[in-house]
């Protein structure tokens, strides 16, 4: 007798919401920094502690996270995960009521606890809902376009909610906290409700018995982590370094630069948005060519890809300028003057677009749902990579320039490349999975 195919799009949905709430919770670190830059009196780096708090909460709660995947399943974990993050998002909206700048930062930590939970449901999730192979990898590219189309829309959202920021509060962006924990109230009763398959989950008796393997017996996982944590540090400070770029006046007028005069924060933050557009642009062709390209071809690809843009953005000179199309706020295209690096750094955004996926795919390819549900919570810890790279990229800039920190993220590209050329290859095959 031949079993009916589970139906599973309403749980695809549910990823795919949990994918969106995950950029959005932590983009909103980056106008709420402005804001806190602003109203606590605080320096650049204290502004940005919000984001820290995100990322460092990855390398305390990755390895509980997929040990509690593997213990409790998909299911419990991301209804688990959703209670948290309202949580966290609910301290946020405290400490704009309580005018507190410790409160504020215990609630981005709350919530990095639970987007960790969260990144570590929906990856292995969409892969086990998709078949995992390409069809896997299709799946979470998809959800990728998604997330980046939250990250696109939060600067925008930001922006509009912080109006004059000399005289901004934290309670001014009390409006994306409530849409954020109304979408995860949402999502937590329509999760409760679905079926979804467990394939990560041990039994009373398995849990029992030591296994002398782990994911991190699989030399094509661990070179896969490290690649998560380059391209984590990759994917944030190529945005980064952008805003701090166009921002810093005094570079072009050293260079006596004329044509950087209409240049300024609103100029940097159209740029840094169509940056996150490229990557949901980058994310939506992966997801439509992932069930047809394999995912080593497609790291191959953008890894170098990447590494060329780079290197063109690092070798030309910053006096030539382009007018590129820019995302705009009010949710439309215009131009823009830029630097011709610039526009090679954004256009990167297609290329890390993909990548996160691509990695995952290849890395988990072959550890079965024994290994995979651990090795997704390690993969988490590697996460912090977005917060310890960007560091390193910034000592690198404060002697070499901007431009030549961007050594760091072409280094990056190579280390991709490498994997997905040569490291990917699983030469563990003879370690039992079932």
């Amino acid at each position: 007798m031949t079993q009916k195919k589970q139906n599973y799009v309403l749980p695809i949905v549910m990823m795919f919401a949990l994918f969106a709430m995950i950029s959005f919770v932590t983009g909103l670190s980056n106008p709420i920094g402005v804001i806190i830059k602003n109203q606590f009196a605080v320096p650049n780096w204290m502004s940005q502690l919000g984001n820290f708090a995100n990322f460092i909460a990855y390398a305390f709660m990755g390895i509980p996270s997929g040990m509690l995947l593997k213990k409790v399943g998909y299911k419990k974990l991301a209804l688990l995960a959703i209670v948290v993050g309202f949580a966290g998002v609910g301290v946020m909206f405290l400490s704009g009521v309580a005018g507190s700048f410790a409160v504020y930062l215990t609630g981005a930590f709350v919530a990095g606890f639970s987007m960790c939970m969260l990144n570590t449901v929906v990856n292995p999730m969409l892969n086990t809902l998709g078949g995992g192979g390409n069809k896997g990898n299709q799946l979470i590219q998809f959800g990728g376009s998604i997330n980046s189309l939250s990250a696109t829309v939060v600067p925008v959202l930001g922006g509009y909610l912080i109006g004059n920021v000399a005289t901004a509060t934290v309670s001014n962006a009390n409006p994306a906290l409530f849409i954020a924990m109304g979408i995860f109230a949402v999502v937590f009763i329509v999760l409760s409700l679905v079926k979804i398959p467990e394939p990560a989950t041990e039994s009373a008796t398995k849990s029992k018995e030591k296994d002398k393997y782990s994911p991190l017996s699989f030399r094509h996982f661990v070179l896969g982590a490290i690649a998560i944590f380059i391209y984590v540090g990759v994917e944030v400070g190529i945005p980064n370094f952008i805003n701090l770029f166009l921002t810093d006046q005094s570079i072009f007028v050293d260079a006596n630069i004329t044509g950087a005069a209409e240049l300024d924060t609103t100029i940097a933050g159209a740029v840094v948005g169509t940056y996150w557009f490229m990557m949901m642009i980058g994310r939506i062709f992966g997801g439509i060519l992932g069930a047809k390209v394999s995912a080593k071809t497609m790291l191959t690809t953008v890894s170098l890809l990447g590494a060329a843009l780079t290197l063109a953005a690092i070798l030309t000179p910053i006096d030539t300028f382009v007018n590129m199309p820019v995302f705009k706020a009010d949710i439309s295209f215009g131009l823009a003057a830029v630097p011709i690096n610039v526009m090679f750094l954004v256009l990167c955004g297609l290329c890390t677009s993909v990548m996160w996926g691509g990695i995952f795919n290849l890395a988990v390819e072959g550890l079965g749902a024994k290994y995979t549900a651990m090795g997704s919570g390690i993969f988490m810890v590697m996460v912090c990579g977005g917060g310890i790279l960007p560091l390193i990229q910034g000592g690198v800039a404060d002697f070499a320039g901007y431009m030549g920190s961007y050594w760091v993220i072409f280094a990056g590209c190579i280390y991709m490349l490498y994997y997905a050329l040569v490291g990917s290859k699983n030469v563990n095959k003879n370690i039992p999975v079932d």
